[in-house]
Order: C-alpha cells, then structure tokens, then sequence
C-alpha cells in the first residue's frame, strides 16, 4: 500500500491567533505549485510529544513558536549547526525512517535576523545590545557573531535566569556581558545595534536620548502590536528603525526550502518570486 503524500504542515505554539505564517506559507507553496495545507495549532510545551506522536503518515513538518523551541529541542532526533548552538528549534522535519520516522530540528532564526539586518543595509556591527533573554535572545546572540561583533551585552529583568545564554556565546566566540534590564540604555549607547527580542506588546519602561537613537540602529523582532512601545520612540526621533515582520519572512524561506528539500541551504526555484509572494501576503 502506497503511503499517503506528505502535504500537512503547520505552525505550533501559544498564543497563535495572530501568527502572519499561514498566509506566508501558504503564499509560497502556491507559488511552487505545490498543493500543501498549513495550518495553525494552538499547543503549550506539556502537549507538544503527544501531538507529535499521533501525527499520521500525512504530515510533512511544523513550525515552532513560543514557548516550544525549547521543547522541541530536546525532542528533536537531528539537529542542524544553528539549533546545536542555540539550543532552540523552530522547524520541524518529519523524515520516513525503517524504524518509522525521525524529528529532524532546525534553527532558521538566526538567518531569519542576519538576511533581515541585510536588507535593511545592516551588515556589520561590533557591539550589540539585546533586550530579553528567551530563546530568540540565543539566536540573536548568534546572529550578532555573524555580523561581526566581538562582544555582546544581554539585558533581561531577571539577570539570573539569562545564565544560560553563556552556552552560546561561547559557541559564537563573542563575550557576554548579562545587565538588568534598566541598565540597557547605557549598554546600547555604546553598542552599534540595538536589538529587542521582547515579545509584541512588551513596554520596558525604558527612556533613550534622541541622540543616541538618532546613530543607534534598533531591530525589533516584535510585528504586532506595530510600532512597539520602544519603536514608537524610535519612529519619533527619526531613528533607524526595523520591525521582526523582515525576521518572520527570511526565516519562513528557509523553512520552506527545508520542508521543499530538506537542505536549508538550496535555493527554491524562481527563489526571489517565490519571497515576492510570502511579502506580498503579509505586506500587501
């Protein structure tokens, strides 16, 4: 008996009403002429190994929101150079095997923020300061190895939790510096990226000087509400300003080249067509 075509893809997490990625996703297999269903799941970490395992023979692969990237980490089979590093999978890759089937876990965030940074004409930067210290602030630290920094100040409300960060600093071969949150408008008026990973809606409470915003570059990895809190002082001093919309888009084609062709890193045919229409989906 011939097995079922793989066209189940999803995305999980909580909450998940607002996610932009089924009409992204679903954008970019109608342009591959594929025909896939992707849908939205909302599931907490305690519930994310028994959904998996009652996935039938149809499902193809998931995307991974907060809270689960930790989650789906550790229940991952595989795991690519980035999801090692940050010790987070966003991606999920349902592979048949003899024994049944393996979790190939990725990591597409990080690309997901440098391809972003890059089109935004940011492609180098010493020092950066990251706001919030979950599983996207690991990926940023990534991410800021690639830019070239060689030292990286995390500013979180509870120093102590954000320890663990430390694991992929050193993977990225950048120093860490942990601060309290309020201590980020002095870290980021020396550093030459500032770059919050607060979740949407999130107000620090945090004031900067005009001045300092007017050189300092700020990518918000937040989309919705848009302009955050801390954008919104951005956008009043004329500052640089990026939103995480750029960051959903770049790692949403990466996952699908991987949910394509399971290689992260071959590109999709008519590639800049194929990201027109995820753009166009959510920015049109």
């Amino acid at each position: 008996m011939s097995q079922p075509a793989q066209n189940r893809l999803a995305v999980l997490g909580s909450p998940i009403a607002h996610s932009q990625s089924p009409a992204i996703h679903a954008a970019a297999y109608a342009a591959l002429g594929l025909d896939w269903d992707y849908d939205r799941v909302e599931l907490t970490e305690p519930e994310l190994a028994g959904f998996l395992a009652a996935r039938g023979p149809e499902w193809r692969g998931f995307s991974l929101t907060m809270p689960l990237k930790t989650e789906a980490f550790a229940l991952a089979d595989e795991l690519d150079q980035a999801a090692r590093a940050t010790g987070a999978v966003n991606t999920l890759l349902l592979t048949p095997s003899p024994g049944g089937r393996r979790l190939r876990g990725f990591n597409t965030d990080v690309a997901g923020i440098v391809n972003s940074l890059a089109q935004h004409g940011v492609q180098r930067a010493g020092s950066v300061c990251i706001l919030g210290g979950g599983a996207t602030a690991g990926s940023a630290i990534l991410a800021a190895a690639e830019l070239g920094a060689h030292s990286v100040t995390v500013a979180v409300r509870t120093p102590a939790k954000a320890a663990g960060l430390q694991r992929q600093a050193d993977a990225a071969g950048v120093a860490l510096r942990i601060v309290p949150l309020g201590g980020a408008v002095a870290a980021a008026s020396a550093s030459d990226l500032l770059l919050s990973t607060l979740p949407g809606g999130s107000d620090t409470g945090l004031v900067f000087d005009p001045g300092v915003i007017g050189g300092l570059p700020l990518y918000d990895v937040a989309y919705a509400p848009w302009p955050s809190a801390l954008g919104a002082q951005w956008q009043a001093a004329g500052g640089q300003l990026m939103s995480g919309l750029g960051m959903l888009l770049h790692q949403a084609l990466v996952q699908v080249r991987i949910f394509v062709s399971g290689d992260p890193h071959a590109p999709l045919p008519d590639e800049a067509g194929v990201f027109r229409a995820m753009a166009d989906a959510v920015e049109g």
